[in-house]
């Protein structure tokens, strides 16, 4: 083995392992030959799975990662001369590579907020210059949930977001690459954050959650998109053996592991915060809401507990940094974490 299986990070939920449950879909999927590109029993079973927890009208495309799930639903939501409205903070704006826009050949509006989630007067400032030849054209906007500062939306929070969309004859785009820890924050089904608000399209996190590798675009409204078979191919996104990406989905969804693993890994940053916000020379400056703990501490301190363990500086002038909790994070981890950050800042 070339790695310390003991060893614990707080720099991402990526980090994490595959969940054992999920191991054991892949091996049971495994053996004899099944239909290539998405033609498979696992992959027709995984419709209904996606509708048990979406809605009937659901449809799952499975993708190898996160950032082509943003890039094939976005495209299939909107024309090269069209453009997205997101947050600053946005996953889409900051951490894809530019691939929104190198890729799909779409312009981002970006709107700068204080906590990471649009509002219907903040969408406002980038919704204008419809009809005008000279503006790309405002198409759809996209939140996360939960955001990149770990913030949560409440459903009737995206509801009025998606009635103002909506109604300004735009369409809704929902980055959940973390739905699931925002759903067990606030202990509501995932279709509470995502159909019964009006999402029209979202992209559904796996990996972050358990599983080996693969996210899935799921069309809530089906009048939302346009080629988006041809646009998954296009863009090398349909896997050959898919199966095996779909089994593990249904290992996720089917029954409560979804649910387990997000609980686990908010209790686990909720631990964190308490166990650091009262050490002197450090601030905990957001809310814990999932499972993303933003804290300021001297740099010092920073550089010396990164070698200790890993994680990574969020905004280097403010000496903001962000320790994420994972489904296999565990309270010897935490403890141990706030142990070291103690004795660092004595």
């Amino acid at each position: 083995m070339r790695h310390d299986p003991e060893l614990k990070a707080f720099a991402s939920d990526n980090y994490a392992g595959v969940h054992p449950e999920i191991l054991r879909a892949i091996a049971e999927a495994n053996g004899g030959h099944q239909i290539s590109y998405g033609e498979d029993v696992y992959t027709e079973a995984l419709q209904g799975i996606f509708q048990a927890q979406f809605g009937e009208q659901a449809a799952a495309y499975p993708v190898f990662n996160g950032t082509a799930a943003n890039v094939v639903s976005l495209r299939s939501m909107a024309a090269p001369w069209q453009s997205v409205i997101c947050a600053d903070t946005a996953h889409i704006h900051t951490d894809e590579g530019g691939a929104p826009e190198v890729v799909a050949g779409l312009k981002l509006f970006t709107v700068p907020t204080p906590d990471g989630k649009l509002t219907p007067e903040l969408i406002d400032r980038q919704a204008w210059g419809f009809g005008d030849v000279h503006r790309s054209q405002p198409r759809v906007v996209s939140i996360s949930n939960s955001t990149e500062l770990g913030t949560v939306y409440t459903p009737a929070e995206i509801k009025e977001i998606a009635d103002h969309v909506h109604g300004l004859g735009l369409l809704l785009h929902l980055d959940g690459s973390r739905l699931t820890n925002a759903a067990a924050a606030l202990d509501v089904p995932l279709r509470a954050l995502t159909t019964d608000a009006g999402v029209d399209v979202l992209s559904f996190g796996g990996t972050k959650i358990g599983l080996l590798y693969g996210e899935a675009v799921v069309v809530l409204n089906p009048g939302a998109v346009s080629g988006i078979d041809y646009i998954r191919k296009t863009y090398m996104q349909l896997s050959s053996k898919m199966r095996f990406v779909s089994a593990q989905f249904e290992a996720l969804l089917s029954g409560e592991l979804w649910l387990r693993n997000a609980r686990q890994a908010n209790a686990m940053a909720a631990r964190l915060a308490a166990a650091v916000r009262d050490l002197p020379g450090v601030e905990v400056p957001r809310p814990v809401e999932a499972n993303a703990v933003f804290a300021r501490l001297p740099r010092d301190v920073i550089e010396r507990l990164q070698k200790r363990f890993r994680f990574y500086l969020w905004n280097e002038a403010l000496n903001e940094v962000r320790w994420m909790c994972s489904f296999d994070t565990t309270e010897a981890d935490v403890d141990a974490f706030a142990a070291a950050l103690a004795e660092e800042l004595g």
